[in-house]
């Protein structure tokens, strides 16, 4: 059987999960590509920490990690179990790797995690792990994170690293949904997408001076990130596929790869 592969997704606003969109469509369609998963290893934009952690209890909570949103928002749960033995697993292959990793048998889901998964896998059924990001290490720490993990995935664990493709939230507001995307957003997407189907890793890891327009798609790395940790996951000769491109008020770029 072929291994699972590893996924980037930009989750935009969590209105995603509600509003219908070409970012909503598609995840909602694309989750059955995946039926086969046992788990699904979620690396989100959301969780920041000092060192790796995991989460390890069985029933995660769904974290409401938003404000001034509608309140159906409020009222989605997401009751996916959680995989305490995945979260060992994951653990011990950090630790392996020299990244030494915490077990979190407290923290839910936050909704860099569910707000995808809840299109994905709409029935809950599918055991969700979350491991953290850590900001201030940058992208050559999170790609050797994500090699890390890579075995994980010949043994059916879908590894989704969940941010945003662009996010400048100062440009967010005020914007309509629909509104067209500027050129430093296309920009700046176009480039990434090229690097990645050219396999230019150094330009990636170094985007912030390579990049058009880097900082100010992002001012804040946290949301490429995950991007890092799904291209190390991949490992070095992956197959690169852009499944999906979108804008969401115009500034979010909702670009979504496969790495297989």
């Amino acid at each position: 059987m072929a291994p699972m592969p590893a996924l980037f997704v930009s989750h935009g606003a969590p209105t995603l999960a509600i509003e219908d969109g070409p970012a909503h469509r598609f995840l909602a369609a694309y989750g059955a590509m995946f039926g086969r998963a046992k788990a699904v290893l979620a690396i989100s934009a959301h969780w920041e920490t000092a060192a790796p952690a995991v989460t390890s209890a069985e029933s995660p909570a769904t974290i409401h990690d938003f404000y001034g949103f509608p309140r159906a928002l409020y009222r989605i749960r997401y009751p996916a179990p959680g995989d305490p033995a995945l979260a060992d697993r994951v653990a011990g292959r950090l630790e392996q790797a020299g990244l030494p990793t915490t077990a979190d048998d407290q923290r839910g889901l936050d909704h860099g995690a569910w707000v995808p998964l809840s299109l994905m896998f709409p029935d809950a059924d599918v055991p969700v792990v979350q491991l953290s990001i850590q900001t201030a290490l940058g992208p050559q720490h999170h790609y050797r994170l994500g090699a890390a993990l890579a075995p994980l995935r010949d043994d059916g664990v879908l590894i989704m690293g969940s941010g945003g493709m662009t996010h400048n939230l100062g440009e967010f507001h005020g914007r309509r949904v629909d509104e067209p995307p500027p050129g430093w957003v296309v920009d700046f997407a176009e480039w990434t997408a090229a690097a990645l189907a050219d396999g230019r890793i150094d330009d990636l890891l170094d985007y912030r001076d390579r990049a058009p327009h880097a900082a100010r798609n992002h001012p804040t790395d946290e949301h490429f990130l995950p991007l890092f940790a799904a291209i190390g996951a991949a490992g070095p000769a992956a197959r690169v596929q852009r499944v999906h491109a979108s804008h969401s008020y115009g500034v979010l770029a909702m670009d979504a790869f496969a790495f297989s």
